[in-house]
């Protein structure tokens, strides 16, 4: 049983470190980038209550556009942790840009854009958890744990007909993208780990590819087999062919990724019976690494590189 210090911190992480109400919301700066622009998206939905979207764009994008290149498209949770760390609660940001900027310029990926949703804070556990996984689990201490977590009820599935709907053909309407799934991406950490498997399993034809940092098969803040093994028992049904699919995931070893390993391995012989291969999936562990944004920083471009990289012939 993790100590009580853990608990708090890792309650704090996993909440997202963000914002709790739309007003408050609305009332944030937008975040600057190092790099590249952002532009402001407020899209209402009829799916999920309104929250802010940030499009990064590459200092080249209007040149790259004007001569009719096209960019792939990465799908990013946690949106107002992605850039800037002098809006965070924490002082910290994944550095989306640079990493990306670096890519791009070296080479190495092709033209991306990414699109950062912001969480909601307080409700981004009804949000991020699965629920079809939910509804896997027996009633009982684990599934009345997330439940009440969620205080709006599982809206995992209507956050991503919000993605998938609305949010989707908006950014391909606006700006040069690639449509195709073998171009759309999803990414994201902890709960919104698990939620971008999620994603690519439930809408297979949209993502062409996903990644989790800091994945939290465990579902709560201390080790259990119930809810891994609920969400394996899903994805061994609905993991989404590997032909035309990439995955990556990774987890640290510190504070809360300090109760990950046994569940990080099962999960990786899950998805191995599902067909996939070093080809198409990339697990990493970190050791010494921590459950922090300035982790993911850290070993950014290596799940960038690994989902966004064409693939050899």
């Amino acid at each position: 049983m993790q100590s009580r210090p853990l608990f708090i911190l890792a309650a704090i992480v996993c909440i997202a470190t963000a914002l709790t109400l739309p007003s408050a919301l609305a009332q944030r700066p937008q975040p600057k980038p190092s790099t590249g622009r952002l532009e402001r998206i407020d899209l209402p939905s009829r799916h999920i209550e309104q929250r802010p979207v940030d499009v990064w764009l590459p200092a080249d994008y209007a040149e790259r556009a004007g001569q009719g290149q096209r960019f792939q498209v990465l799908y990013m949770h946690d949106g107002q942790m992605l850039f800037d760390p002098t809006i965070t609660m924490n002082q910290q940001s994944w550095h989306v840009d640079i990493a990306l900027d670096q890519l791009m310029r070296s080479g190495r990926i092709p033209p991306t854009i990414v699109v950062g949703i912001w969480n909601r804070g307080e409700f981004r556990d009804a949000e991020y958890f699965p629920r079809k996984v939910l509804e896997r689990l027996a009633p009982g201490k684990y599934k009345s744990t997330l439940e009440s977590y969620m205080k709006q009820g599982a809206r995992s599935d209507d956050y991503l007909r919000y993605l998938v709907d609305e949010l989707k053909p908006m950014i391909d309407s606006r700006y040069a993208t690639r449509r195709e799934q073998e171009s759309t991406f999803i990414m994201g950490s902890s709960r919104g780990a698990v939620l971008s498997v999620y994603a690519m399993s439930e809408y297979p034809q949209v993502f062409g590819g996903a990644a989790g940092l800091s994945v939290h098969w465990i579902g709560t803040f201390e080790r259990n087999a119930a809810i891994p093994m609920a969400t394996f028992a899903y994805l061994s049904k609905h993991l989404p062919d590997p032909a035309g699919h990439r995955l990556y995931l990774d987890r640290g070893s510190e504070t809360l990724d300090a109760l990950y390993g046994p569940s990080f391995e099962f999960g990786g012989e899950v998805i191995r019976e599902r067909g996939y291969t070093d080809a198409n999936y990339l697990e990493r562990v970190f050791p010494g690494t921590d459950h922090s944004e300035k982790a993911w920083s850290a070993r950014l471009d290596i799940p960038l590189l690994f989902l966004l990289a064409q693939p050899r012939p």
